[in-house]
């Protein structure tokens, strides 16, 4: 998880896409649905950051035994709300992520969680659909 940290708080995008498998479920802390993919992932991430700003950073760290599962607790200020969370993380066989669930707390930070993000959301699908029809660093070193 030490290269996942280092290219959050990085804030670069490249490095977290490179992380992610093709078939990365990303569960979130507002939405119903799961999504599917790393394309859609990496921008929802993106997005994140955007909407989480300078604030957010990494507060502890906890490793399952053979190292595929992470629990990353983060703190941030959402629309002058503190707001507490959670990224849990599984790795595949290849190292790379392929579960990434957020949980957030309180409510009403979540809220504003939801808010930020959703105005975010025509941008983060734009992203996400220039992404699949375009091939990437990722791409192009996977050939």
């Amino acid at each position: 998880m030490r290269e996942f940290r280092e290219a959050v708080d990085a804030r670069d995008h490249e490095a977290i896409d490179r992380l992610l498998a093709d078939d990365v479920v990303f569960t979130s802390p507002v939405a119903f649905k799961p999504y599917h993919g790393r394309h859609i992932t990496a921008a929802i991430l993106r997005g994140a950051i955007r909407v989480m700003g300078d604030g957010f950073h990494y507060v502890r760290e906890y490793s399952s035994a053979d190292g595929r599962d992470h629990a990353l607790m983060f703190e941030t200020t959402i629309d002058g709300k503190a707001l507490t969370g959670t990224d849990f993380i599984h790795v595949n066989d290849d190292g790379k992520i392929d579960d990434f669930m957020v949980m957030v707390r309180p409510l009403t930070a979540a809220q504003a969680l939801a808010e930020a993000m959703g105005a975010q959301f025509e941008r983060i699908g734009q992203e996400a659909a220039e992404a699949a029809t375009r091939p990437s660093t990722v791409d192009t070193w996977r050939s």
